[in-house]
């Protein structure tokens, strides 16, 4: 079942980010989220009318999309970008599609013009995952992030709503 995150969700969303934050080069940013991050957030997203949404099975948060403007300011205000995250083991089963194609709905609702993704380059994955769901590649910025002592790339891969 995909849902609007709630605030009873702020447990499983921090436990599920921070597998991705403290394990992995998918994310560059090596804090772990707590409940009060995950709060913030999910009350930001709504005022801001953006969507925060968690893919939810037997009662368990098994995955979570969000986004939000890419950067500040009104001349962006049609430009999002988006982040999304399953639990290990959620993969291949069409979750991801599913969340993804939410957000750009909800998105596209709003007056979205386009969607970014920001992907690490150690996530030929994920770089997949979007080139299937009709982003294209349009910049690689070269060391862009730095966890577990390296630059990393970033590639941003761009979809027209």
């Amino acid at each position: 079942m995909i849902r609007p995150a709630r605030a009873a969700d702020a447990p499983a969303l921090a436990a599920l980010l921070n597998h991705w934050i403290e394990g992995t080069a998918v994310t560059f940013n090596p804090v772990p989220k707590t409940e009060a991050d995950i709060l913030a957030v999910i009350a930001d997203k709504a005022a801001a009318g953006h969507a925060f949404l968690v893919a939810e099975s037997a009662g368990q948060v098994i995955g979570q999309a969000s986004y939000g403007q890419f950067r500040g300011g009104l001349g962006y205000r049609t430009c999002m970008e988006h982040s999304i995250s399953l639990l290990p083991g959620s993969h291949g089963k069409g979750l991801g599609r599913t969340l993804l194609t939410a957000i750009e709905d909800h998105a596209r609702t709003v007056g979205a013009h386009q969607m970014l993704a920001g992907v690490s380059g150690e996530n030929p994955e994920g770089q997949a995952f979007h080139a299937r769901m009709g982003y294209a590649h349009i910049a690689t910025i070269p060391e862009a992030g730095f966890k577990f002592d390296r630059h990393i790339d970033l590639v941003l891969m761009q979809k027209f709503l």
